[in-house]
């Protein structure tokens, strides 16, 4: 039986981009792409400027931004909700976790510092829906972390959820989505790395272990992921961790895996055109996105099996 199809576009680059980088994020609004922080050397953080990304015209350029801007940092997470980024967390390069909350509004280039979010940390899991910001896990100041948050852009004001059960084991790098109205933890990293779904449902307050069949994903952290319709697509990610850490590079997988959150099942998709896949790499800045008309995966930079920092921007439309 054939495998669901999924094209994979490189995309080029022109003008002064990031350059190569892990441990950083992005975030999508409209047809620019907007990346901040990370790392090239392991916990250095990099800089503090925003790049912006024309989708269209595949050039980059640096934001005029003002504001607060926020200080450099690695293991940071965007996600936007209409013409606005909302940014949190991170670590510094006294390898402090940080719980500051920014928004950025695209169409002013201005940042904004709010709220104190929740308790601090760094390579947690954010997405959005139309109205709220979603923080869950990561790497907090007395170890991983398994709580979930949100921050209504209406209300202003943040929201903490139930702990879910023993089962949701705290963890770093895990995929977060927000699919048909409920939030989704896909797998991350505990010590060892894991291979369980959880999905809190925030109309109930509850939280339930979601058992999974089909063609499951090995255990992995650090790995791209995004909702599209009712599917969960995950690219990459780590599955076996360095010996030396954060210091060094594990293993790192290629393969991109969709998790349909109606029948529970998860099917491996192949790509149209092999050769213009991305190679095994994981710690990438990913959101979702459009491109060419079409909603995506967006892919850029992270950490390659040689311990070498990418700079390159990958696309992935899936055939649905």
């Amino acid at each position: 039986m054939a495998l669901p199809q999924g094209k994979w576009i490189k995309l080029e680059q022109n003008g002064a981009g990031p350059g190569a980088r892990s441990s950083h994020a992005v975030a999508v609004v409209g047809n620019k792409a907007y990346a901040f922080g990370g790392e090239f050397s392991p916990r250095v953080p990099v800089d503090n400027h925003l790049y912006v990304f024309d989708l269209t015209t595949r050039t980059w350029k640096v934001a005029d931004a003002k504001g607060d801007i926020p200080p450099p940092r690695v293991g940071v997470t965007m996600a936007s909700i209409a013409e606005t980024i909302y940014f949190f967390g991170g670590r510094d390069a006294t390898h402090k976790e940080l719980n500051e909350f920014y928004s950025f509004d695209t169409a002013t280039d201005t940042w904004t510092l709010l709220l104190s979010g929740p308790p601090h940390r760094s390579y947690h899991s954010m997405t959005a829906d139309g109205r709220r910001v979603y923080v869950f896990g990561g790497c907090g100041d007395a170890g991983r972390l398994n709580d979930l948050w949100a921050y209504d852009v209406v209300d202003r004001k943040w929201i903490g959820f139930p702990l879910p059960r023993e089962k949701c084991k705290p963890r770093g790098g895990p995929g977060l989505a927000s699919v048909q109205g409920k939030i989704w933890v896909v797998y991350g990293f505990s010590g060892e790395e894991l291979d369980d779904v959880h999905c809190f449902d925030p109309r109930a307050g509850r939280w339930s272990c979601v058992e999974t069949s089909g063609e499951k994903p090995t255990p992995r952290s650090m790995f791209s992921s995004v909702g599209i319709g009712k599917y969960i697509f995950i690219h990459g990610g780590e599955i076996d961790p360095s010996d030396l850490g954060h210091l060094g590079a594990g293993k790192f997988s290629k393969d991109v895996y969709a998790l349909d959150t109606e029948t529970k099942e998860w099917k491996r998709w192949d790509s149209d055109e092999p050769g213009l896949a991305p190679g095994e790499r994981g710690w990438c800045a990913y959101s979702g996105g459009w491109c060419d008309g079409r909603p995506g995966l967006l892919v850029y930079g992270g950490n390659s099996p040689s311990n070498d920092r990418l700079d390159d921007i990958f696309f992935f439309t899936p055939s649905i």
